[in-house]
């Protein structure tokens, strides 16, 4: 997801997108563990999604 679309989101999609993601990260990791996933960098970009969304909520908070 690129940073454009994030800032286009509003705060209460932007929690529930963060919710979503941290769930679907969670199943990646644990799925990794179970069975080594065919492409471990997705463990990475879920990461770094859950980074951005939080980073932008955080500067709309900051900002209000």
């Amino acid at each position: 997801m690129k940073i454009e679309e994030i800032r286009a989101l509003s705060p209460a999609e932007l929690r529930e997108r963060i919710e979503t993601e941290t769930a679907n990260y969670e199943t990646l990791k644990f799925n990794h563990q179970v069975t080594p996933l065919e492409n471990p960098s997705l463990l990475k970009k879920a990461r770094k999604t859950i980074a951005r969304l939080k980073t932008v909520l955080r500067e709309v908070e900051t900002n209000n």
